[in-house]
């Protein structure tokens, strides 16, 4: 008797995106061969790449349209809205009558899973909400709306209960205004609902050609163009297209009403002069929501070769930018009555940049806890975690050093499998393989990461902090000045500089460690490494009163400091490392750190 074959049906909640053509049947009828060949260049410029970008597949091309799937509404949202912006942006020449528009439906659904299809009401949802959707629009279900909220750079009107075609049961849907209030939304009379901008939301405005030579503005858009290129790579930032943003070009404007129109929270202007082979850059960067001045800054730079100029000052003001959004986003944190996980991890970043003390470690570690416990794949929040057991593990006896450092990885391997392409996790992996013995290995990551980001500068001074490990101190300063060249004020520069300021003490340039190690203590008196390094250093040059001076500061931030903890804490068994290290041993012993 033959038994009858069972198999079990894969399911899976998923984000769906359905999308076709609005009127595609009239534009083949028109000129099939030109809509095929703009349908196929769209698909292939704008709507393939949004949807990897943010995580999504498409399972299946329809004709006319398309079905997408992923792993987070959100970011089927974000991906829509990228796709679509681009289309609108790549069809502006296009006759209004010939040009290519899609309509895209978007909803959460238990989904039945084939290797090349997807079934159940979800995909049907999804595909009814399309059919909606205005030509170049978005619709979405309520279930889709809930996750959304507050999290993308749009507003949405409620279009209330849908009865859509083959549905037993009305959806409640919302139609995405990506470009404010439409006159057919508000005759409708249809309740609009404001989104907060997103945070790290940031419009780079075109930069004014102060020269009175037309032959700059190549430069001067170049900066404009490169800047909000390398701002996108911000982790978890939301920067609107150069395309929208150079609509703003020669124009007068009023930065909150473009901080409304385009949702954003910061707006970032400036200018370019040029007079001779002098080149000044003048940046601010703005709340677009208050009209605060939050930052400024000039640059004043000897042209030499303008695209390395235009290289430098693009690579310093994205990570100027970085750290100031930062600390912005930490303060309306504060504000918050009721702070969801990405609140709590920017108050966690900036706890953890206050100093590495322990108290400040601990209320870091706290906020990034919370973090996770409302959103356990939160990746920022997992790194944080990383970084305050990396930085307690450094400063603790072997046995405890070993379990954080272990901990630390196995968090950076988990932040990795839901985000492989974020390039600070793999930098924070560099850095703890550094930290262990495995030096060539965190080098390899911290490549990696620069490869992914050209403009994480604590890559490479982490890769100079390895060059010590590895009985290559003299290399070090190379490396952190590169760091210092790319992110001269960054929140963790005196960082850099103290392992500069110890790799001049391992290759006895005591004098220069001083100076160094006294630049670090003046970008954050709360390290103690820095001031145990500077007793060190004082020390070895004979001026025992500072050097006393220096360690007592030290140990009134790290009362346990002792020197047998020092000895016990070594991060590599390299013979020439361990050789030189003694010198900062034999420095602490003069300095009065206490034997323990």
């Amino acid at each position: 008797m033959v038994q009858e074959r069972t198999s079990r049906v894969g399911r899976r909640l998923s984000a769906i995106v359905a999308a076709d053509v609005a009127g595609y049947s009239r534009l083949m009828h028109h000129d099939e061969e030109a809509t095929h060949a703009k349908l196929t260049a769209l698909l292939a410029d704008a709507v393939e790449p949004a949807i990897s970008e943010h995580g999504g597949r498409i399972v299946k091309n329809t004709g006319d349209g398309f079905l997408a799937e992923f792993a987070s509404a959100v970011e089927a949202v974000r991906a829509a809205i990228q796709f679509q912006t681009r289309i609108k942006e790549f069809t502006i020449p296009d006759a209004k009558d010939r040009r290519i528009a899609f309509r895209v439906g978007v909803n959460i659904g238990d989904v039945i899973v084939e290797p090349n299809d997807i079934f159940g009401d979800g995909v049907n949802i999804a595909a009814r909400l399309e059919s909606i959707a205005e030509p170049g629009g978005i619709c979405i279900s309520s279930s889709a709306y809930d996750q959304i909220r507050g999290k993308v750079g749009i507003e949405f009107a409620d279009l209330g209960e849908q009865t859509l075609k083959n549905i037993s049961r009305p959806v409640r849907a919302y139609a995405a205004i990506p470009d404010g209030f439409s006159p057919a939304i508000q005759a409708d009379g249809l309740r609009l609902i404001p989104l907060s901008p997103p945070r790290l939301s940031i419009v780079v405005l075109p930069f004014a050609n102060l020269s009175g030579d037309a032959e700059q503005d190549y430069f001067v858009d170049g900066v404009t163009e490169s800047l909000t290129t390398d701002l996108s790579r911000i982790d978890g930032s939301f920067v609107i297209g150069r395309h929208t943003a150079f609509t703003y070009k020669d124009k007068a404007f009023d930065l909150k009403k473009v901080g409304r129109e385009l949702n954003v929270r910061y707006a970032l202007e400036g200018s370019v002069q040029r007079s001779g082979n002098q080149l000044r850059v003048n940046v601010q960067l703005i709340d677009a929501e208050s009209g605060n001045h939050l930052w400024a800054e000039r640059f004043d730079k000897s042209v030499a070769d303008l695209f390395d100029v235009q290289d430098e000052i693009v690579c310093r003001l994205a990570n100027t930018v970085d750290d100031k959004l930062l600390v912005a986003e930490a303060r309306r944190a504060e504000r918050s009555l009721h702070p969801d996980a990405t609140d709590l991890e920017f108050l966690g970043r900036a706890s953890f940049n206050k100093g590495q003390t322990p108290e400040n470690l601990t209320e870091a570690r706290g906020f990034f806890e919370r973090a996770l416990a409302l959103e356990p794949s939160h990746v920022r929040a997992l790194l944080g975690i990383a970084l305050v057991d990396m930085a307690i593990g450094n400063g603790l006896v072997p046995e405890d050093r070993t379990a954080r450092f272990g901990m630390a990885e196995a968090t950076l391997i988990k932040a990795l499998s839901l985000a492989p392409e974020s390039a600070a996790a793999h930098a924070y992996l560099g850095i703890a393989k550094i930290s262990t013995n495995r030096g060539a290995e965190g080098i390899a990551e911290c490549e990696h990461a620069l490869a992914l980001d050209r403009n994480l500068a604590y890559a490479h001074a982490c890769i100079g902090l390895a060059k010590l490990y590895t009985g290559r101190a003299a290399e070090t300063e190379a490396h952190v000045q590169e760091a210092l060249r790319l992110s001269p004020r960054d929140a963790n520069a005196y960082y850099w500089i103290m392992f500069l300021g110890t790799a001049k003490i391992l290759i006895r340039a005591d004098a220069e460690a001083v100076v160094w190690l006294r630049r670090s203590i003046d970008g954050n008196r709360n390290l103690p490494f820095a001031h145990f390094a500077l007793a060190a250093a004082l020390a070895n040059l004979g001026q025992l009163d500072e050097a006393h001076a220096a360690a007592q500061a030290g140990l009134a931030l790290f009362p346990s400091y002792t020197l047998r903890r020092f000895r016990n804490a070594a991060l590599s068994n390299n013979s020439i490392y361990l050789a030189e290290r003694e010198r900062i041993y034999e420095g602490l012993r003069l300095a009065g750190v206490p034997e323990g």
